[in-house]
């Protein structure tokens, strides 16, 4: 892309972000629908199904309705339809028409999500039905599956009715794999689907339906329609794998194994998966358009062929055959995983195309008993409410606000307290390993928890994202903040200047926020609510805008000093952070990590807020983790071609397994504060009385090539390693000799405890907080100089450095009762 174009992108979405915003600032209006399903490709599924049911209701005669579809050529035929009635018009998806219908109409109706940009109004009522009862596993029940439905929670969250065919869809999806008990306030509806009333087809009907597809160029003649509808396969919906050679492989072998005279195969493609079909000349004869509902063309379908696709629970109200074609059967369901076992499945599972004609061919006979009983216990269990007068019922709820007698549930009924904690950046650093540990720690059977956190896809940050704790639901923000450009700038100089009290003064500013918020967690409401990093401004007053709720902020450092800490000669965090304390007296609790910290962080930073709102919680420890990651020495290499030095995996390991040395070893970003330069001149004195030693500086930071430089100066190329950053530096920790801790100033390093926990013996400077980062009578503290450090490990060498066993269990759990107070919560009935 060059720079033209990319400066033509930018204006187009600055356009539309300000259109955008402009139609957010005009009034709702309630009579007019807007309805999408899957994106806009075509007018399909659930959406269509109760468009058509408003559309021939007498009482909803005043209703507009606008329908998204992403191109007006591709589906000429649904709008010619229409064309003559006036209540009915289109918008192309993501125009600017499209984001005015988003912002102003009344209703919003969607089988999948609306964008990132979306954030429900005032006044708006949104009812998403999703697109099928699943048999394939779904969201959380992935592995990873919470980082990759961040849009999906956030859709749900903000919806007032959700759909469901029935009990199974809430409690299976719904509620667990999506994580909706105790969190969504809307009501789910469990009335039928309204998509399988168009499989009810009067003989006209059906006749229409086949001259539909004849006119689509597919020769079915009088012949019965055998509906081949796999589901998407490959890593991501987002980026499907075109299997089109192998579906059109198996179309060609079923045909020359079955009695085409009798019968006419045709190709139903998932949605994502019929853009690659579309190119396809060859499949022209079979492929199924998509601007035609899959309902609609299961109403004149016989036998029903799919593998994994939900597609086959609407198709049992027919009571015609299904059969399922799974030849990677296992593969699926070890990768993706399966609600239900084939044995429950209502038809028989072929693993070849064979056995599938076989099955077809013998379809004239009775079916066994074993597949008839199959069929009528999935019929009761998924689609006893599928009458054909589905949409009706969803019609009276949603419009006509009728609730007695109809099957509608709540989510909300979690005797839990519930929790969002904002993890921070998820940089691989100690604040992320604390907020790791402490979702470990929290008792999940007494709160309910989620985590905020920016979405990336940076593969530094992943493996961190990827060991949140399973219990808890993700909230990775995606998209940004909805707003006129010019509300947007005079937010940005807010936060620049550090006047970060404008986001309650400021009635614009007080506005923008509040819809960030709404945009983000919907109607979601919080009992607690804490910023877990405490360096944003921008997270920090995001957090202030929850719902009523007992907020916190966590200090994890000295943050005065940090502040005012110089990198290269610059005060990097003294604007972010002056911001982060003028926003203090907003929080009801400001929370360090150590007694000592506490004391320290209230001196400092008694002009932003009340003596009483600081306290401390110590910080957890995961040392199940610990433990197990320090079994393997998983060495990272340096990336070829990068700034940083090469890492001999193969030197440390050798440096690590020779018994003769004695390596002395020290984990942490490379950065002032950690002072790692006083550590390598300590040790060159170290070295120069005794050859036998050695220093791994385990980490990376702005201050890597600056030791590199001072290393070779004291000619110690040979005997100190920066090791770079390590995914598991308990691997090298375990097999040092002493963790030595050179640091001007810290809150709890959590490297300390970690290296207690592997039961290393440890020599740390003094700073302000290190009598509670070190637990009394563990490891030794020496004056922060460098002959103090030169005494330490001399004292290690000399075998004079006394130590005694950790106990981790008791401390975690001093450190989680300190932790629930913090946050204005009780603390355990049960704590010693």
């Amino acid at each position: 892309m060059n720079r033209f174009t990319k400066v033509l992108a930018r204006l187009k979405r600055a356009t539309r972000s300000e259109y955008h915003a402009f139609w957010r600032s005009q009034p709702v209006k309630p009579n007019t629908v807007l309805y999408e399903a899957f994106a806009g490709n075509g007018m399909l599924c659930n959406p269509e199904a109760i468009f058509r049911t408003l559309l021939a209701a007498a009482d909803q005669q005043h209703l507009r309705h606008i329908w998204v579809l992403t191109d007006f050529d591709r589906y000429c035929e649904t709008i010619a339809e229409f064309a003559s009635d006036a209540r009915v018009s289109f918008v192309k998806y993501r125009s600017l028409g499209y984001f005015r219908a988003l912002a102003t109409s009344g209703t919003l109706i969607n089988n999948s999500t609306f964008p990132p940009d979306f954030g429900k109004r005032p006044g708006q009522t949104y009812l998403n039905t999703w697109h099928g009862t699943p048999l394939k596993h779904m969201g959380y029940d992935i592995p990873h599956g919470g980082l990759q439905t961040g849009n999906i929670l956030r859709n749900f969250v903000a919806a007032d009715y959700l759909l469901a065919a029935n009990s199974f869809m809430t409690d299976t999806m719904y509620a667990s794999a999506y994580k909706l008990r105790g969190i969504f306030r809307g009501v789910v509806v469990e009335e039928g689907y309204p998509r399988i009333d168009r499989q009810f087809l009067e003989s006209g009907e059906a006749a229409d339906a086949r001259a539909r597809l004849t006119a689509a160029g597919l020769a079915i003649g009088e012949r019965e329609i055998i509906l081949y509808a796999p589901t998407w396969k490959g890593a991501s919906f987002h980026r499907p794998l075109d299997d089109v050679d192998e579906l059109l492989a198996r179309v060609a072998e079923l045909e020359s194994l079955i009695d085409t005279d009798r019968y006419c195969v045709l190709l139903k493609t998932h949605q994502v998966v019929h853009e690659f079909a579309s190119l396809r000349p060859e499949l022209n004869r079979v492929l199924v358009p998509n601007g035609l509902p899959s309902n609609l063309i299961l109403g004149v379908t016989a036998v029903l062929v799919t593998d994994y696709s939900s597609i086959f629970f609407d198709f049992l109200p027919t009571e015609r055959p299904i059969l399922f074609l799974t030849p990677d059967l296992a593969d699926y369901d070890d990768s993706r995983g399966l609600y239900l076992v084939p044995e429950d499945w209502p038809g028989p599972v072929c693993a070849t195309v064979p056995q599938l004609a076989d099955q077809i061919n013998q379809l004239s006979n009775d079916p066994p008993a074993a597949w008839a009983e199959r069929y009528r216990v999935a019929q009761e269990r998924f689609t006893a409410l599928d009458d054909g007068r589905a949409s009706e019922r969803i019609v009276d709820i949603v419009f006509r606000q009728k609730r007695e007698g109809y099957r509608i549930r709540q989510l909300a009924d979690d005797a839990r307290e519930s929790v969002l904690i904002h993890l921070g950046g998820m940089r691989p650093n100690g604040i992320t390993t604390s907020a790791l540990n402490l979702l470990n720690s929290i008792d999940h059977t007494r709160f309910d928890v989620s985590a905020l956190f920016p979405l990336t896809t940076r593969a530094s940050e992943n493996p961190e994202q990827q060991q949140i704790h399973p219990e808890t639901r993700m909230f990775p923000r995606v998209g940004g903040m909805n707003g006129s450009k010019l509300f947007q700038a005079e937010r940005h100089l807010a936060l620049r200047i550090g006047a970060t009290g404008e986001h309650a003064r400021n009635r614009r500013q007080d506005r923008l926020w509040d819809e960030e918020w709404a945009r983000c967690f919907g109607a979601s409401r919080f009992d607690y609510v804490i910023d877990f990093s405490g360096y944003s401004p921008f997270w920090a007053t995001l957090l202030l805008h929850s719902p009523k709720a007992m907020r916190s902020i966590w200090l994890h450092n000295d943050m005065a000093a940090d502040a005012h800490r110089a990198v290269g000669g610059r005060r990097r965090l003294l604007l972010s952070l002056t911001g982060v304390f003028r926003l203090y007296a907003d929080f009801d609790h400001l929370v360090s990590v150590s007694p000592a910290l506490a004391e320290i962080n209230r001196r400092k930073l008694e002009l932003y807020a009340a003596p009483e709102k600081f306290s401390a919680a110590l910080n957890t420890v995961d040392f199940v983790s610990i433990l197990t990651a320090s079994h393997e020495l998983a060495i990272t290499p340096g990336e070829p071609g990068s700034a940083r030095s090469p890492i001999s995996a193969a030197a440390i390991e050798s440096v690590l397994a020779d018994p003769e040395l004695t390596v002395f070893v020290t984990v942490g970003r490379l950065s002032p504060e950690k002072n790692q330069a006083r550590l390598v001149r300590a040790f060159a004195r170290i070295h120069a009385e005794n050859a036998a030693t050695r220093l791994l500086l385990v980490g990376d930071g702005p201050l890597y090539g600056d030791l590199v430089q001072l290393v070779a100066e004291l000619g110690l190329g040979d005997v100190v390693t920066l090791a770079g950053l390590q995914l598991n530096p308990w691997g090298i920790m375990v097999r040092s000799s002493c963790f030595v801790l050179s640091s001007d100033y810290e809150g709890q390093p959590m490297v300390i405890l970690e290296a207690l926990v592997l039961g290393l013996p440890v020599v740390t400077v003094d700073f302000g907080s290190v009598g509670n980062a070190l637990p009394l009578g563990l490891g030794l503290i020496v004056p922060q100089s460098e002959d103090g450090l030169v005494e330490g490990m001399q004292r290690f060498l000399a075998g004079t450095l006394s130590t005694r066993p950790f106990d981790y269990t008791g401390y975690n759990r001093k450190a989680i009762n300190e932790f629930y107070p913090a946050i204005g919560a009780e603390r355990p009935a049960d704590t010693e």
